[in-house]
């Protein structure tokens, strides 16, 4: 989405200078702010395409603003964090964070992570044909491929492959996860997951021991990378 809007909202003026710098040479516009205040004053104004929000604001803190925003937009935002707990990440996530990114952190990450959530806000129809490298899926037909050849996944596997997909580069909690394939009741069943996740990595990667398609976010959840073939 060349020309998108972006929001920054972080007190560290070399952080903002470095990301005016860098998005606005990828033909972003930039609209910036120290406060978390001003921030909701301007996302609510300006309406941006999508706000990265730092969560050590002076004013008030940004999980804060994250939750205010949410209340009535759902504009995508990236969170920068110093903080590397699993616990935060998750409150991150379930507050309405598109996704996170750890300060610090690398620019070309930082924009990869923001093509992918500007995608999921455009108005287009689910593509029936998933790619990524090697991996191929027809949801239409529920048929899975790996370069070429038919890969047979069973039920469960399958479902949270799709779930995978419908969220692809961005971090599906494993809370989210256990709720949608195996109800509301089975949120601490981690170990379900994990058993799912390696049988699925067996059968999609070429290296499941070294995973490219499915990651782990560390006691958060998993995320499918997308590829370009």
């Amino acid at each position: 989405m060349t020309g998108a809007r972006i929001l920054v909202i972080d007190d560290e003026t070399a952080i903002r200078r470095l990301l005016k710098i860098s998005l606005t040479a990828e033909g972003y516009t930039l609209l910036e702010t120290s406060g978390g205040q001003e921030g909701l004053v301007i996302a609510s104004t300006q309406r941006p395409d999508l706000i990265i929000l730092d969560l050590g604001l002076p004013d008030i803190d940004g999980l804060t603003v994250l939750k205010r925003l949410r209340e009535w937009s759902t504009t995508p935002v990236i969170v920068l964090t110093v903080q590397d707990c699993d616990i935060d990440k998750v409150a991150l996530l379930d507050a309405g964070a598109d996704d996170y990114l750890t300060k610090p952190f690398s620019v070309p990450e930082l924009s990869a992570r923001i093509r992918v959530a500007l995608r999921h806000t455009q108005p287009s129809e689910m593509q029936a044909v998933f790619q990524s490298g090697h991996l191929e899926i027809d949801l239409s037909a529920r048929a899975v491929s790996v370069s070429g050849k038919p890969v047979k996944l069973t039920a469960t596997e399958y479902e949270i492959l799709r779930l995978l997909v419908r969220y692809a580069g961005k971090v599906v909690t494993q809370g989210h996860l256990l709720k949608e394939i195996w109800g509301p009741h089975a949120s601490e069943q981690t170990q379900y997951l994990r058993v799912y996740i390696g049988q699925l990595r067996k059968k999609l990667e070429r290296n499941p021991s070294r995973p490219e398609l499915i990651l782990t976010e560390p006691g958060v959840g998993y995320r499918l990378i997308v590829i370009g073939r």
